[in-house]
């Protein structure tokens, strides 16, 4: 193999793994929203069952 080839190789596989780790750096970014919307979600359901099961009594008639 040629200086020549393998420096070309050597390129082309870096600009890859560039390219992967800027890939892998933008889905990470896009994921954070996501998880907060997720724990804000859950929070929502969670205080949405307390009230549904609280006990309700109803008010003293006059």
């Amino acid at each position: 193999m040629h200086p020549e080839t393998h420096l070309a190789l050597h390129r082309i596989r870096a600009a890859e793994l560039r390219a992967e780790a800027h890939a892998h750096r933008l889905t990470a970014v896009t994921r954070r929203p996501r998880n907060f919307r997720t724990r804000v979600g859950w929070t929502l359901v969670e205080v949405g069952l307390r009230l549904a099961a609280a006990p309700t009594t109803a008010p003293a008639a006059p």
